[in-house]
C-alpha cells in the first residue's frame, strides 16, 4: 500500500513539475524621485503568464543590498492580477533611506552610484497548485540623485 503511495506522490510531482509556470525578470531599477528622508527607486518585472486566465499576484517581497549590506526591505501585499496569455509589467518600489546611503559612503565615491543586488520574490497563486514563488536576482549600479536635485 505504501509502495502505491509513492509511486502516486511521485506521479502527481513530476507531473506537477511539468507544468508551464509563469516566468518573470526585473527588465529596469532606475531612480524615481527624491522624499524628505529617502531616495525612492522603481524596479521594473517582466512576468509572462502561460495561462488562459488572469493570475492573482499574492505578494511580492523585495530586499535590496550593496556591499553585501540590505539596505531596504519590503513586502507589497496584492499588487494586482497577471494578465492571461500576455506579459505583465509589475513595479516594485524601493525607498532607501538617507542614513543608509550615508553609511555606504566609500562605495558611492567619486561616481555618485551604489553597486547593488535586488532580489526579489513574487508570489503567486497558481490553479491547483497553490501559492508559487517565483525568485529573480538582479545585480547591477544606480545612479544617486546628484545633491542640487535634492534641493531643487
Amino acid at each position: 500500500m505504501s509502495q502505491l503511495l509513492n509511486k502516486a506522490k511521485n506521479f502527481v510531482s513530476e507531473k506537477v513539475n511539468d507544468v508551464a509556470k509563469p516566468e518573470a525578470s526585473v527588465t529596469n531599477v532606475d531612480f524615481q524621485r527624491v522624499t524628505k528622508d529617502s531616495v525612492e527607486y522603481l524596479a521594473n518585472v517582466s512576468v509572462h503568464n502561460p495561462y488562459s486566465t488572469p493570475i492573482p499576484i499574492c505578494e511580492i517581497n523585495y530586499s535590496f543590498k550593496s556591499a553585501t549590506r540590505e539596505i531596504a526591505s519590503g513586502r507589497i501585499p496584492d499588487p494586482g492580477s497577471l494578465k492571461a496569455k500576455d506579459m505583465t509589467m509589475v513595479n516594485v518600489p524601493v525607498k532607501v533611506p538617507y542614513s543608509i546611503l550615508m553609511s555606504l559612503a566609500k562605495d558611492i565615491g567619486a561616481d555618485w552610484d551604489i553597486d547593488y543586488q535586488l532580489d526579489i520574490g513574487l508570489v503567486i497563486d497558481l490553479p491547483a497548485i497553490g501559492n508559487f514563488t517565483i525568485p529573480l536576482s538582479h545585480k547591477g549600479e544606480v545612479k544617486l540623485p546628484n545633491p542640487a536635485s535634492m534641493f531643487a
